[in-house]
């Protein structure tokens, strides 16, 4: 692989102690990858977050950076740990107690997409695994935890605020018709953010004219529970977001409301980063 596991784009300076990521949106697959799979080149990104980083990509305008992942998430899940291996996929595993998600086939080496379709016919070697491990998780966890250590230097604490979205199928049965929420926020049911941070995001959000729902049915994975210890002052808060809203997920392509979605999403980003700042920095510009 040559190119970079992700891409982050920093802000000409910080004026935020808000990291933006968007770890499941990446669209690089390349050649080996897609002859290793047994699906087409669309089922193979029915799991893709994707134009996520798109809606976002404003937000080191606007003072903070913006951190994406290149790779797909059906080549390697970020938002997994490193340990979550699946002996269904990965040969030389032994089989032993699994946790669900490595059960159903969403471990770190992805055994499954949308809908349970299988990626391969087979298994993969346990050095490949491994080499994915290698170049593309441990480097964007890295880049990660350098950027959230870098704002909560500067401004004694760190938000991430972790972005994804969500098939429209899997929220629509969950509430009467009309009535099923467009974004959750996921924060752990507490466990990985502050309550008054979350508060002012949804209220943030709501105000914009979004339905908004915490933690069900998307309370955070990995990345929520690895980087989110508000106690310390790092704060992880999760964005599910309804594609329904800005693509036609048939097709999977931006449909006509991509551009006033994301002007919403830069609105979002603009009212929380002015919000967690310090007094000192807004005194400043």
């Amino acid at each position: 692989m040559s190119r970079p596991p992700f891409r982050l784009v920093r802000p000409a300076v910080q004026r935020a102690p808000v990291v933006v990521a968007s770890p499941h949106s990446g669209r690089v697959y390349d050649w080996e990858f897609l002859t290793a799979t047994v699906l087409d080149a669309a089922r193979i990104r029915s799991s893709e977050d994707a134009f996520v980083d798109l809606l976002m990509d404003r937000a080191p305008d606007l003072g903070m950076a913006l951190l994406a992942a290149e790779m797909p998430r059906a080549f390697l899940d970020l938002n997994r740990a490193p340990d979550e291996l699946d002996p269904g996929v990965i040969q030389g595993l032994p089989r032993g107690v699994t946790n669900p998600r490595i059960a159903s086939g969403l471990g770190v080496i992805p055994r499954v997409v949308a809908q349970g379709r299988a990626i391969y016919s087979g298994k993969i070697d346990r050095a490949e695994a491994q080499a994915r491990i290698d170049r593309v998780w441990h480097p964007y966890h890295d880049q990660l935890a350098a950027l959230m250590g870098e704002a909560s230097d500067r401004f004694g604490r760190a938000i991430l605020l972790d972005c994804h979205s969500m098939p429209h199928e899997a929220i629509e049965s969950s509430a009467p018709r009309g009535r099923a929420p467009e974004i959750v926020l996921g924060d752990r049911f507490g466990a990985s953010a502050g309550a008054e941070l979350v508060d002012h995001l949804e209220s943030i959000f709501a105000e914009l004219g979004f339905r908004v729902a915490r933690n069900a049915p998307f309370a955070g994975a990995y990345i929520a529970r690895a980087y989110g210890k508000p106690q310390t002052g790092w704060h992880v808060i999760q964005i599910e977001i309804d594609r329904a809203l800005y693509m036609d997920e048939a097709a999977l392509r931006p449909s006509p409301e991509f551009d006033n979605v994301k002007r919403l999403m830069t609105e979002a980003l603009s009212r929380f980063s002015v919000a967690t700042r310090g007094a000192q920095d807004l005194a400043a510009e």
